[in-house]
């Protein structure tokens, strides 16, 4: 089969162990994005089998149409918000998905990012390397409040880690959230505003989904202490367009950092998060690690290789009649 990886960023599949289970095909990796659609379509069309990561390609209906030869999108991970099932089933393309998620690797880099931000990590090893004296004064974790917006699998072990280092934690979300909360000892805002008025440090976890788009907007980031950081590895929809760079801009909150953004990837440094010193920025990196790698990927090269023997498949479209 001829199998198409496209925007493999980290050009790092080779070197898994999984990557043998693709042996005997003809695999095409590409690392960089196409260009325009039109360089897209011309790379994807000769695929029996596309590995689709994450949300990095938009397997929209007019790219679904395009793609004659296409019979199976191996999805790395659980599910996508980029591809058209409707499309995909109509065309005969089946669509198989990962069984696993892994909290793990998104938790410890939201993590990272509160250290960095507090710390003002990035702003003074830059200085230190070009040989400048320091000439910031760091914000202290312990006894400041960590604000968790969604205590789900990765909101739970933020949360956890921010209880280590002796920050009280505070959380807003479904009654699933406070029922852990309760669990851990952790304190319920009584409103998302109370939330967003109390946090030091604001980190959130909800899931996107059409009732969560946009659910904080200018009216909840005004809120927030000048002092504060809100930290975003979930996804950038959470966030009203334009909201957080323009309360960045009126000093409420005074510090952001951010892994999601509403176009990705961000190219030449066009984004006006990479200009402000307050923002830590990250490129979509929640999920990019060894570990990680290797049980998603492992899962789609499976779904290829089943789809070779004719085994069965985790479809997300059962109903597809196959081309």
């Amino acid at each position: 089969m001829r199998i198409v990886i496209p925007d493999e960023y980290q050009d790092a599949i080779e070197r898994l162990p999984c990557f043998a289970l693709l042996d005997g095909h003809e695999v095409t990796r590409y690392r960089e994005p196409a260009a325009s659609f039109e360089e897209l379509v011309e790379r994807l069309r000769p695929a029996d089998a596309i590995v689709a990561i994450r949300e990095r390609v938009a397997f929209n209906r007019s790219l679904i149409a395009r793609l004659p030869n296409l019979k199976l999108i191996a999805l790395v991970g659980r599910n996508a918000t980029t591809i058209d099932y409707t499309a995909c089933t109509e065309h005969g393309i089946l669509v198989s998905r990962g069984n696993s998620n892994s909290p793990t690797s998104p938790a410890e880099l939201t993590v990272a990012l509160i250290l960095a931000s507090r710390r003002n990590i990035v702003i003074e090893a830059e200085r230190m390397r070009r040989g400048e004296w320091p000439y910031t004064l760091s914000h202290r974790l312990r006894d400041s409040t960590l604000g968790i917006f969604g205590l789900g699998n990765i909101g739970s072990l933020v949360a956890q880690a921010g209880a280590g280092l002796g920050m009280k934690v505070l959380v807003l979300g479904q009654e699933t959230s406070a029922r852990r909360a309760a669990e851990h000892g952790y304190a319920v805002a009584a409103s998302k505003a109370a939330l967003f008025e109390q946090s030091d440090v604001l980190s959130l976890h909800v899931r996107l989904r059409p009732d969560t788009k946009g659910i904080v907007g200018p009216e909840d980031l005004a809120r927030m202490k000048p002092a504060a950081l809100i930290v975003n590895t979930s996804r950038a929809e959470l966030i009203q367009p334009e909201a957080l760079l323009q309360a960045l801009r009126a000093g409420r909150p005074g510090y952001a950092a951010v892994d999601v953004y509403e176009r990705e990837p961000i190219m030449n440094g066009d984004h006006p998060f990479l200009s402000m010193p307050n923002v830590i920025c990250t490129p979509h990196l929640g999920w990019a690690e060894w570990d990680n790698f290797d049980l998603y990927y492992t899962e789609a090269f499976e779904q290829i290789a089943a789809f070779a023997e004719g085994k069965p498949l985790r479809l997300v479209n059962p109903e597809v009649k196959p081309r």
